[in-house]
């Protein structure tokens, strides 16, 4: 039996059900983390193969073990034996249910599946309209070989261009760019941290925000799926992590003519589960979330996938085979298993609330979402998840790839906190083509 709609400043949120209501719970489990890791770690040295004895426990005591963990039951599906990641998480993104896990709480380097971290501490600051330009300094102490989108040093760029380096082509010069913006690297590596604490997601010590290799920068299949969680409760971070292809300001040149133009070029993402490549297809009901790659931390990857109504968020962290898009593939293949298995395995863990919700009130209300970009779906929207792909971006503003249309909203980053214990995640829209 649905609750009734409540409807403030204009805007609603669907509570999908009484029941939902009943299963509000605000104490979050006692969180036990490991050892912080140490800041004189070599950044070059490539982390020990073998997980440590002790790990943290935060979402349950089987997460901190060593190995592969999974209860299955008759007529679950057995795991894909062919999974070399040192880490990996196979969660229920709705309920918080951990359905596997592998070496879940393993200290590893993160790479730029930082970035989500990053995106979800500072996304909420700034209008996606505002604009920047660009000065020498905002792009100084970028490490050698960082991935970028191509921005220019006086030229000016919005809010919108800067996400969208950032997600689609993983940009450090965007990274910093915004972090200029905020005041500087070091407040926002500090606001990072905090931010990952109030997440529970304990693993983590960020030292430089695009998951640039840094001694002891850190995290976790676990923290990395909490920041995918998080992040997705925000409508921008939807849009941008599910943007396949986008439009990016170029450089201010003359033409022949010695008319000034300032041409823009089309970027793509490089979650190849989301554009596709020679020898993997993109992947059925994907919506994002962050990948990433460097010398130390190896490939990485955090996804969110849709099917039949179930969303599953996968994390894979530095597989040791060593073929093309190889962190794709063994992602590919734990979604295929969670997908078969979800209903037929009990969980081995939980993914924890923020610390905030035990203080927060379990009324359901609406307080808006951040990014300053309101929803993008009302009381009139299917309550139904469908299966979506793509999201096409720039000043057009074609769509996002996952619309609030059902469940408790979770406000994050100092607003209100909501919070179900089953913490749904916001539907899926179905993919829709682009037009100009």
């Amino acid at each position: 039996m649905s609750a009734p709609q409540k409807k403030t400043a204009g805007r609603s949120l669907l509570v999908t059900s009484a029941a939902a209501l009943s299963s509000l719970a605000l104490t979050a489990p006692v969180a036990l983390a490991a050892p912080s890791p140490s800041p004189s770690a070599s950044p070059s040295a490539s982390p020990s193969a073998t997980p440590p004895a002790n790990m943290s426990t935060v979402g349950g005591s089987r997460l901190g073990r060593a190995g592969t963990q999974v209860n299955l039951a008759s007529g679950a599906p057995v795991l894909p034996k062919d999974i070399t990641a040192r880490s990996w998480i196979v969660t229920d993104a709705e309920s918080g249910d951990v359905l596997a896990a592998h070496n879940a709480h393993w200290r590893l380097p993160p790479a730029s599946t930082m970035k989500m971290l990053f995106a979800d501490t500072v996304l909420p600051k700034f209008a996606k309209t505002e604009k920047h330009k660009v000065v020498p300094s905002d792009l100084a102490g970028m490490g050698a070989g960082s991935s970028l989108v191509g921005i220019k040093e006086g030229e000016t760029y919005t809010v919108h261009d800067l996400w969208l380096g950032v997600f689609l082509r993983s940009g450090n010069d965007a990274v910093r760019v915004l972090s200029a913006m905020n005041q500087g690297v070091a407040k926002t590596v500090t606001e990072m941290n905090e931010h990952a604490e109030e997440l529970q997601a304990l693993d983590t010590h960020v030292v430089s925000p695009d998951g640039y290799d840094a001694p002891g920068q850190v995290s976790s299949a676990y923290d990395l799926t909490l920041f995918a969680r998080s992040g997705l409760q925000k409508k921008d971070f939807r849009e941008y992590c599910s943007t396949v292809t986008a439009k990016f300001p170029g450089e201010t040149k003359k033409d022949k003519k010695g008319k000034t133009v300032r041409k823009p070029f089309e970027i793509q993402n490089t979650n190849r589960l989301l554009s596709g490549d020679y020898d993997i297809s993109q992947y059925q009901g994907i919506a994002g979330v962050k990948n990433g790659n460097t010398t130390n931390a190896g490939a990485t990857f955090t996804g969110v996938a849709e099917r039949n109504g179930r969303v599953l968020l996968v994390t894979v962290m530095h597989p040791s085979k060593e073929e093309h898009n190889e962190v794709y593939k063994e992602t590919a293949k734990l979604f295929d298993w969670g997908f078969k298995a979800a209903g037929k395995v009990q969980p081995v863990g939980e993914l924890v609330p923020p610390q905030g919700a035990a203080q927060s009130s379990a009324q359901p209300g609406d307080a808006g979402e951040a990014g300053g970009s309101g929803d993008s779906a009302g009381s009139g929207a299917s309550a139904k998840p469908v299966a979506s792909a793509t999201a096409d971006s720039g000043s057009r503003g074609m769509g996002t790839a996952l619309a609030i249309t059902g469940g408790l909203l979770v406000l994050l980053a100092g607003a209100a906190f909501l919070v179900n214990r089953r913490w749904p995640l916001p539907d899926l829209v179905r993919r829709r083509s682009s037009r100009p």
